[in-house]
């Protein structure tokens, strides 16, 4: 989808009480018809799909159509959005801890592919479907989407929230973060390490690092930060290798990423980026 004018997008930060499980609540609505959108590679989401249709193509080609209440798992490079619309949708995005604590399942089981909420959380969560369709301002959408976290993760399976938080300290600490510093960090096993971030994060540490070494680059890129620490380019081999990693992960080139982003794809790096502060590095800064 290159046409969005007609389109609105909101973040919210959540909550002290949901921080370590929930990243961000966002409001996407666009006057549209018929279009596809590419996101690129992130962390777990639920989403209520408040108005239109459509489903998701994966990264390794599986198609998938989208219900009311939708949870996609971690996705480890770009999707595509299948629309019919008009469109409004209601997003939840999970912490590897509220994916944990919610879902009872190891994550790599699920990468790449979506849910029915219903199959997993039960006919109760069109209730809350419908209240945030009745619902007439992202505040009050905000307040239900709360309200619906901390009922689902009251008596959900505690998480080892010290090792979900130690891990994103790890990612963000560095454009190209050395993995026996996490194992050091953590004081577990390498293979102990891996076992937990393939259950929580969907993906091995070392694709991790790959993965949001490229989601930052690209969010430097669009953003056009001058300021960084270090140039884009220090964090990769060469320009070859820059180039094949933010286009694995975002399904653009970071040519294109820096003269031609597309509006939504600067809108969700804007939008995350004035939340800082207020959520992990981790989420504020890709």
């Amino acid at each position: 989808m290159t046409d969005l004018s007609k389109f609105s997008l909101e973040f919210a930060p959540p909550p002290d009480d949901l921080q370590e499980l929930v990243s961000t609540f966002y409001l996407f609505a666009a006057d549209i018809e018929d279009h596809k959108q590419t996101e690129r590679a992130d962390r777990a989401q639920i989403r209520f799909v408040l108005q239109g249709s459509g489903g998701y193509e994966f990264h390794d080609g599986v198609y998938m159509d989208a219900s009311p209440v939708i949870i996609i798992g971690p996705t480890t490079g770009p999707s595509i959005g299948h629309i019919t619309g008009p469109l409004e949708l209601f997003g939840i995005g999970l912490q590897p801890a509220g994916w944990g604590g919610l879902m009872g399942a190891d994550a790599e089981k699920h990468t790449n592919r979506l849910i029915d909420a219903v199959s997993v959380f039960g006919d109760g969560v069109m209730e809350t479907h419908a209240a945030l369709l009745a619902a007439e301002t992202m505040a009050e959408k905000v307040e239900i989407g709360e309200a619906f976290a901390r009922e689902l993760l009251k008596d959900a399976e505690s998480s080892p929230i010290w090792f979900t938080r130690l891990v994103d300290e790890w990612l963000a600490s560095s454009p190209d973060p050395n993995i026996n510093d996490l194992i050091e960090q953590t004081g577990l096993s390498k293979r102990q390490v891996e076992r937990m971030t393939k259950r929580f994060y969907g993906a091995s540490p070392k694709f991790l690092a790959r993965k949001y070494r490229a989601l930052r680059a690209a969010a430097l890129l669009v953003r056009k930060d001058g300021d960084a620490d270090e140039p884009v380019e220090d964090a990769f081999y060469d320009q070859s290798h820059l180039i094949r990693e933010i286009k694995e992960f975002t399904g653009v080139t970071p040519g294109k990423m820096s003269n031609e982003p597309e509006t939504l794809t600067a809108e969700v790096l804007k939008g995350r980026k004035k939340l800082e502060g207020k959520v992990s590095k981790i989420i504020s800064d890709t």
